[in-house]
């Protein structure tokens, strides 16, 4: 049976037609503009703007019982419209797909939920969707509430839930009600990292007990954990599927952020020129260009120069930081603090720095760089480029280390000993 594809999905594509309308300021101008539009349709049959926009083209896979496959991808890659489609809320363009079983989807916070009735009752309403009996529903009942932690809050009515409590509790039914394919979308972020620690173990087990299992995210620590197999998505098509590990590199390599950013033409610069800043580029370990980094791997910065310095050794001070999306300093590296302040300068070369093991939380850092070089500075940039980083397992335990323990990771060593005293 494990074997047995329980999803199959062959050439689905989908295809939202975009509309372009005018913006008008009183009621008069909208009125005409939609009189003009109507009689040009009636007329020539045209008048309306509208463009093609493909979600997904051409996308084809199967998943086995019992496999946990990560979707991932960037936003607008298509995994939201992909699982969309497999919870049946949307109707593919082109296409055909075939589920065996009964699917649990959790794609928006209370997806199912009806804001009127209380927790208790769209408990129940969840799990009928579902194709739960009322006898089951109840067997499970005190463990959804228990999980969900809104016992106090039972039966009041969801729509005066917080963001954090619907998801809570649309996620213990989902995960509760012994579903045979289970589909989340990224919506663990809602919750407190407690919260996204006790559904990613709940995930866990829903693996070990042999159901099949679609996981949208972005965290590519919990893909790692949790996820057999990886599907990438980029721009509504398959970049690649395999095992998690080259699904994850995939993705990195894909990523459509700080690749060869341009900086010659930058205006804004400070310094005497004799040695300018062209561009920076990023380089796994083994030397191979990437686009985005993983928390905890390795990362080669290349700073690409041009300079009147043809061959010479001189005294130079180069140096970039990073700071985070409140304009806090990070960290900043400079080749002084390695005790290598003369370099060889040639006419058109690069500046590398290796960060053998990255060591803060993902997200995008803005960097100012730097150059002087027998004590006159020769080009200051601020904000000029973009440092991209993926959340990562840092410790390989499978786990994120929740936000409230800071932003910045270190390596450390823990052990018991006896006291002598």
């Amino acid at each position: 049976m494990a074997n047995t594809p329980v999803i199959s999905v062959e050439n689905l594509s989908k295809r939202y037609v975009i509309g372009h309308e005018a913006r008008h300021d009183n009621l008069r101008d909208t009125l005409q503009h939609t009189a003009r539009k109507l009689w040009r349709r009636f007329r020539w049959g045209t008048g309306f703007q509208t463009e093609e926009f493909w979600a997904l083209r051409d996308v084809s896979f199967e998943v086995k019982q019992g496999e946990v496959v990560g979707i991932i991808g960037r936003n607008g890659a298509g995994k939201s419209t992909l699982l969309k489609i497999l919870s049946r809320i949307t109707e593919p363009t082109t296409g055909r797909i075939s589920i065996t079983g009964r699917v649990a989807s959790l794609l928006e916070v209370g997806t199912g939920f009806h804001p009127e009735l209380s927790g208790r009752e769209n408990i129940f309403l969840n799990g009928a969707i579902l194709g739960m009996k009322r006898t089951e529903i109840r067997r499970k009942f005190d463990e959804i509430v228990a999980f969900a932690e809104v016992e106090k809050f039972l039966d009041t009515p969801v729509k005066y839930y917080s963001s954090g409590m619907y998801v809570r509790l649309a996620f213990a039914v989902a995960a509760h009600l012994d579903p045979e394919i289970l589909i989340v979308d990224e919506v663990l972020a809602v919750g407190d990292a407690e919260f996204q620690k006790k559904c990613l173990g709940k995930m866990g087990e829903v693996a070990e007990a042999g159901r099949t299992a679609l996981f949208v995210s972005h965290n590519m620590a919990s893909v790692q954990h949790l996820c057999t197999r990886g599907i990438v998505l980029a721009e509504g098509k398959i970049v690649t599927q395999g095992n998690t590990a080259s699904a994850v590199q995939a993705y990195l390599h894909t990523a459509r952020v700080v690749q060869g950013i341009e900086l010659q033409h930058r205006p804004d610069r400070k310094g005497n020129g004799k040695l300018r800043f062209l561009a920076v580029t990023f380089h796994d370990l083994t030397g191979k260009q990437v686009t985005s980094i993983l928390c905890g791997s390795g990362v080669s910065v290349r700073l690409h120069y041009e300079s009147t310095y043809n061959g010479q050794i001189r005294d130079i001070d180069v140096a970039f930081n990073l700071r985070n999306d409140a304009g806090v300093l990070i960290t900043c590296f400079a080749n002084i603090q390695t005790g290598r302040p003369r370099l060889p300068i040639h006419a058109r070369g690069y500046f590398e720095c290796a960060w053998p093991k990255t060591n803060i939380r993902g997200g995008e850092y803005d960097c100012a760089l730097y150059c002087s070089i027998d004590g006159e500075v020769c080009d200051w940039l601020q904000n000029a480029f973009v440092f991209s980083l993926e959340d990562g397992d840092f410790f390989g335990t499978g786990h994120l280390v929740p936000r409230d323990h800071g932003d910045v990771l270190c390596e450390q060593q823990w052990s018991s000993c006896v006291s002598c005293s």
